[in-house]
């Protein structure tokens, strides 16, 4: 398995691409959104200068990207795979790996999310060679939910009074697709 920070991946509406410094006014104005973070677990950016540091640390991982309209050119969201070694919520073994996402509220209900993790289930068990992967959300992100079932993920468990990174308690769903899972929705 070879990660990179450098990938791009093309979809039909979509160029997924390693985040770059001059992002940090289109991170800055979708991450402040109140209505993004907190759902996902993460207090919305204050000022340029914390979306730069994110960029810099969080976004510079291997396999974080920047979800980047092809008619626009700006990210409008992130979403990447992240791995048992790694920042990640799910308990995973060598072998898998998690996807996380957001998008900037302006996109909600495109369906661009769902066409950006299909690109990243098609890298993690074609490229990377993974034999799981796993997607969390929190009680009451119903959109987060709703990408996991148009993905085919399966539901697998249920974990709750879990600390989030806000420090409050949630109840955390986690899905699953296994690589015999994605085979066979790419033949149906």
């Amino acid at each position: 398995m070879v990660c990179r920070n450098d990938m791009i991946i093309e979809t039909e509406r979509l160029i997924l691409r390693p985040w770059r410094e001059s992002d940090v006014d289109a991170l800055f104005k979708y991450a402040c959104d109140p209505d993004i973070g907190p759902i996902a677990g993460w207090r919305p950016h204050t000022s340029v200068d914390e979306s730069l540091e994110i960029i810099r640390t969080i976004f510079a991982a291997p396999e974080i990207y920047a979800v980047v309209l092809k008619d626009a050119g700006e990210p409008v969201g992130s979403c990447g795979i992240m791995f048992p070694e790694g920042l990640h919520s799910a308990e995973m073994k060598r072998d898998e790996a998690e996807i996380g996402y957001w998008i900037g509220k302006p996109y909600w209900g495109q369906g661009l999310i769902p066409e950006s993790v299909k690109a990243l289930l098609s890298r993690c068990f074609t490229d990377l060679a993974l034999r799981t992967v796993w997607c969390g959300y929190y009680e009451g992100n119903s959109k987060s939910k709703r990408v996991c079932e148009k993905c085919g993920f399966k539901f697998h468990h249920t974990n709750r009074d879990v600390v989030s990174p806000l420090g409050d308690i949630r109840t955390e769903h986690f899905y699953i697709m296994t690589k015999e899972d994605y085979n066979s929705i790419l033949i149906n």
